[in-house]
This record gives structure tokens, sequence and C-alpha cells, in this order.
């Protein structure tokens, strides 16, 4: 029996390392150091504290002057808060199919926010004007749910990640026909360290009007954000995030981690090395693919930008790594029988346990 949130079975037992997810991944010590130093006396609730007064100041060193975060329980509630307070009852989302907001968090911004959710299918996770426009359109008609807002991830679900114009050709091209841009950053760290840039130059310098920051999947206990950064985009965003239980009473916690993993360079350190890993994986794969490939048991089917690893193999010999190692299925409706897996990286991961998995991955295949 798999576990509910399982893409592909899984053992039982839970090991010391593993590369399903970059949520499996304990906290960085000095995410806990800054808990720990948090938990002093009393503090103010729901988010009148200093640590979340200092939580301003570091989105706007970030982001600019102009933007304010709203700390969060976690990225689904992001999603949300982000979405219902961007959108009328009668507005919808274009994005891609395989967003996180469609396919992993039980359609919340349906059910939750009442939001229509246009997809389009794309062939690499990243959503370009031209795609945009498939579902674009219609404004005016009152059958039809009204395409208000764009919701794209960076990174992306298939772990590609928009180059700094394809995103400002994405907003400028939505801002043209009216919409607002919403981007779901739970790996956003990655995609910036990925490019050798800012997050302000992945969001507001090139039209991005809210974010949701990620944090979890980059070394902190739980929390995220919703950063506005043009305040226009948004109506009722406090009413929003507690009606939608995002409102912590003790918001000093979740503030006070993305303090410390976004006030110092810990975000960076942090995916910098979650990709490095990766792409070490991949690198040790490549090396030793050749024989593999010609067998047609090991592919490298999608880029590695970021802290993931796309490949496909026998089921079989997914099966027998699933013994020591775990992680999920991505795709087992592949044509050539193969299934198609995803392997993460995160903080934490050493390369030690990458050249050790690589190569009973390999042996794996060559069984």
């Amino acid at each position: 029996m798999t576990l509910p949130f399982d893409r592909g079975s899984a053992p039982a037992p839970l090991p010391d390392v593993s590369f399903a997810s970059d949520n499996y991944a304990g906290a960085h010590p000095e995410v806990l150091e800054a808990m720990v130093a948090a938990n002093r006396g009393h503090a103010v609730s729901y988010g009148a504290d200093p640590w979340t007064a200092q939580l301003q100041d570091v989105v706007r060193g970030h982001f600019g002057e102009q933007s304010v975060a709203y700390p969060v329980f976690n990225g689904t509630g992001a999603n949300v808060v982000s979405l219902a307070s961007m959108l009328p009852r009668w507005g919808a989302v274009v994005t891609p199919s395989t967003a996180h907001i469609v396919t992993d968090e039980n359609a919340a911004p349906e059910r939750v926010a009442g939001i229509k959710l246009l997809t389009v299918p794309t062939p690499d996770g990243r959503l370009t004007p031209e795609l945009l426009d498939r579902e674009a359109w219609g404004w005016g008609d009152p059958h039809r749910a009204q395409p208000l807002v764009v919701s794209v991830s960076q990174a992306t679900e298939l772990g590609t990640v928009y180059g700094v114009e394809e995103l400002r050709a994405l907003a400028d091209h939505a801002h043209g026909l009216g919409m607002r841009v919403h981007l779901d950053g739970a790996r956003l760290a990655n995609a910036a360290a990925h490019l050798g840039v800012g997050l302000g130059e992945l969001t507001t310098a090139v039209g991005v009007d809210v974010v949701s920051l990620g944090g979890t999947k980059n070394g902190i206990v739980l929390g995220e954000a919703v950063v506005v950064l043009d305040p226009s985009a948004v109506d009722g965003i406090e009413y929003v995030r507690k009606l939608t239980m995002q409102l912590g009473s003790k918001l000093r916690f979740v503030s006070a981690q993305l303090v410390a993993l976004y006030g110092s360079e810990l975000w960076l350190r942090s995916a910098e090395h979650a990709n490095a890993m990766a792409a070490r994986l991949r690198s040790a794969l490549a090396a030793g693919l050749a024989e593999a490939a010609d067998e047609g048991r090991l592919v490298l089917t999608r880029p590695t930008d970021s802290n993931a690893v796309f490949a496909a193999l026998p089921r079989d010999a997914a099966e027998r790594l699933r013994e020591r190692w775990r992680f999920y299925d991505w795709d087992d409706r592949r044509d050539d029988g193969l299934v198609e897996v995803r392997w993460m990286c995160a903080w934490d991961t050493t390369p030690e346990a990458v050249d050790t998995f690589a190569a009973e991955v390999l042996a794996a295949v060559g069984e």
C-alpha cells in the first residue's frame, strides 16, 4: 500500500539520507538557533512582534521598499492567500499543467479560494507568452471565468529555471493583457543560485506582482511568506490570511526562521549546495551512462537547472534502489516502458551520499 502523498512505492524504514524531496531534510542549525533566540519572554502575538518587523526590513532589502511580507504556515497556504487576494470571485489563474497549485495542493486554490485554474501543457514546465495566450482570452464573456492572473513556479516542478528575460517577457505580456503575475517561489533560492542573480532581480525587476516565498525546502522548520511586490495587486490580504487559517498567533517563530534564512546569505549558501549536489549526481550518472544508455535502461530526461535530477529506468531497478533509498515516481506512462523518477538534493545532502547513490543507480540498471 502506498502512502497517500506518494507518487510511487517507498520502503517502510526512513533512511538517514533521502533523494525523495528537499522537504525531507531537517532544519539548518542557524535556523534552529534563531528559533531558540526568539523563545524568550512574551512577545505581542499575530505578527506585532520585533521578529516580524525585522522580516519586513529583510524583505525590503531583497524586493524593494514597496514590498510587504505576510508570513504563513506553509506553501499551499502562501499560494492560496496570494491568489485569493489577487482575484475576484469570477477570476481565473492561467498556469502550467505541472504547477504545484494544480498537481499537489488537493485543489486548495479552487476549494478554499473558489478560483478557477486554467491549465496549459508545457514541454518543460515553463510558460511562454505564446502558451499563455492559449487560455488568456474571453474577457467580458460572462460564460467564462475571467483570466486575470498568471501563476508560474521558479524553479519549476520539472527542475527547470526561467531566465531573467524569459520572466520579463512573460510578465510584460501578461500585464499587457491586463493580468497580474504570481510567482510560486518555493524554490526561488535555487533558481537565483543557478542564475547567479538576486531575489529581486528575478521578481520585482521583471514585473512579478506577488511572490510565495519558500523556506521549508531550504532549511527552515515550517513557514513561508506571501511577499506583495505591488500593493495594488492585492485586496484584503490581511483578512484573507486570517480566514484561510494562515495567521499564526506565535508568528514570531515563523518570522525568526525567515529572518535567519533571508537576513543573511544562508538562503544562497544552502541553495547553492543543493544545486551543486544535484549537478554532482547528474555528472556521476552521465559518466557511467554510455553502456546503460545503449541498452535503453537509464535516461536523464530533463535538464538539471536546480536541485532536481529526473531520470527514467526500469521499474525493477527502481524497486531495488528503494530497498535503501527513498524517492518518488514522476511518470510511469512512458512509451518505452521505463518509469520516470525524481531525485532531489537538499541543503544537507553530502557528496558521499551522492556518490554512493549514483554508483548504486548504475549498478541497479546494469543488472
